[in-house]
Parts: C-alpha cells; structure tokens; sequence
C-alpha cells in the first residue's frame, strides 16, 4: 500500500465535475501561456502536460497548483521537429541498456508526485515504439520498477489513441504497473484531407467503454478539436457532458497548440465562451 499523499489522480472529483487539464507549446516553464487560457476560460488547469524525450533529464515538475504529467517518448529530439527514431528502441529499454539514467530520473522525481506517460498512442502505429507489444509490456514493467523504487509519488499512465472498440489489452502491462487509464482523440474535422467531421460520442464512446473493464479511473490525456467542418462550440459542450456523464472519467487535458491546425481554446471567442460554460457545474446543471 502506498504512503505517499498521492496526486489529484488518485481522488475523483466530486459532483460530476472533471478536472482540467491543458498541455501548451511552451511545456511546464510557460506560465503566461497557461494563464491566458485559463483567463479565456474561467478555470486554472490542475493538470499540466508537456513532452521530453527519453534520453533528456528528469525535468523539475514544480508547478504552482497543478499536477504535472510528463510525457516521456523513447526516442530522441534533434530540434526543429525531427527525432532519432532508432534512439531508444524498446527491446534496449526492456534489457537494461537504459537503467543508470532511468535511475537518474527516480531520484530527480523522488521528492515530487507527477504522472509519467510513457510511450503514448502505442497502438496508432505513427511513432517508432508501435508495432512490438511484448516488447513495449517488458520496458515499461523495468522502468516502472525502477523508479517506483524510489519515487512513489509517480503515477503511471498508460494511454492508447482514440477510436477503438476494445481495448488493445497485449499492450497492457497490467494492473500493478498502471495506476490511470489515459485516452488520447481529436476532431480533425476538415482541416487535412481525407478527414471528417466527428462528434465526441462516436471517437471517444466505444474506446471509453473498452476501458471502464480494465477497473482503473480514466483521464483523456490529450484532446482537441478543429475549426473547420463543424462547429467546435457546440463540439466542446459535448465532450465535457460526455465525460462529465461517465463516472470512470476523472478528467481531461487539452491540446491548446496551434500546430497541425489550430488546436487552442482560445481559436475564437465562441470556443473558449463554451468551454468556459462546460466547466462551469452551475451552467451545467
């Protein structure tokens, strides 16, 4: 049993309510770019996510009122959006090639508590660690050992990418090495070719289920929705009372960059008004 007090993760929120989360380019340092959304909204986020690759150091997960969750990518970043696909394989990870630096990471995260995403959308087949679950089981079980030796206040989140209808269970490495279920998903819209329009109930209803089997609460790790082919208001007040409504759901972070298309809340006064009404309980009651 652990001792620690535990994170925001580990205690549902009350009422209904779901706790906020958003991720932005400028990673945990970016203080003025969480405060403008959480202005534009009406809310403060209690979750911040960002992104390092595997081989950096363990970065200061201090934040000011909100929980961090680090996304750690085994491979490298080379700068100006290009990474060593072939840096960190999994099958090196799983046999101890990585242990001196993963304990390096344990001691810098031992006074701290955070969640650690590692190797996210395993099962969308975009990043260099899809494709071998096996594999993918043994290297998270040997980090997770490692730093839960000594940083206790670490709780891992294991997250497949949104749309699917059962869970893709070979890449789980279990129940004693997943503390939340993460879910990634987003409403492209018409903003590349080839894709549509998709209202949250259908990307996020059948994998939202999938998992509620596995037992573990429930965090949509990254979420964001487009401007073009629909309306992204109506699309936010959606989602909110979609998971709002499912009692393994304990919240949700979004995606507030502007990179493929323009993720942000704040892409129109209309898309911040909603979700600034969507977190409000009162306005959803």
């Amino acid at each position: 049993m652990r001792t620690d007090p535990g994170t925001v993760l580990d205690r549902p929120p009350a009422g209904g309510q779901l706790r906020f989360g958003i991720s932005t380019p400028g990673g945990p340092a970016a203080t003025a770019e969480r405060a403008a959304t959480a202005t534009a909204v009406g809310a403060e986020p209690e979750l911040v996510l960002w992104f390092t690759d595997f081989g950096a150091a363990a970065p200061d997960t201090e934040l000011a009122g909100a929980t961090p969750i680090i996304t750690w990518e085994p491979w490298r970043a080379l700068g100006d959006g290009r990474y060593d696909r072939s840096a960190f394989p999994l099958t090196a990870i799983a046999a101890g090639a990585n242990d001196d630096h993963v304990r390096d990471w344990a001691r810098a995260l031992a006074p701290h508590r955070a969640g650690l995403r590692f190797a996210h959308e395993f099962n969308g087949g975009w990043y260099p660690w899809s494709g071998d679950p096996a594999s993918y089981v043994r290297a998270w079980r040997r980090i997770h050992d490692l730093i839960a030796a000594e940083a206790p206040g670490v709780r891992w989140i294991w997250a497949p990418n949104a749309p699917f209808a059962q869970a893709p269970v070979e890449w789980y490495p279990g129940d004693d090495y997943v503390d939340v279920l993460g879910l990634d998903g987003y409403n492209w819209g018409t903003a590349r070719p080839g894709s549509r329009w998709v209202e949250p109930a259908e990307l996020f209803g059948p994998a939202l289920a999938a998992l509620r089997e596995l037992g573990k609460p429930v965090l949509v790790t990254e979420v964001g929705c487009a401007e073009a082919g629909g309306s992204k208001p109506d699309w936010i007040t959606e989602l909110v009372a979609l998971l709002a409504a499912d009692p393994a759901v304990i919240g949700f972070v979004w995606f507030d960059h502007d990179k493929e298309t323009d993720w942000r809340l704040c892409s129109s006064p209309a898309a911040a008004r909603a979700m600034a009404a969507a977190l409000d309980p009162e306005a959803r009651s």
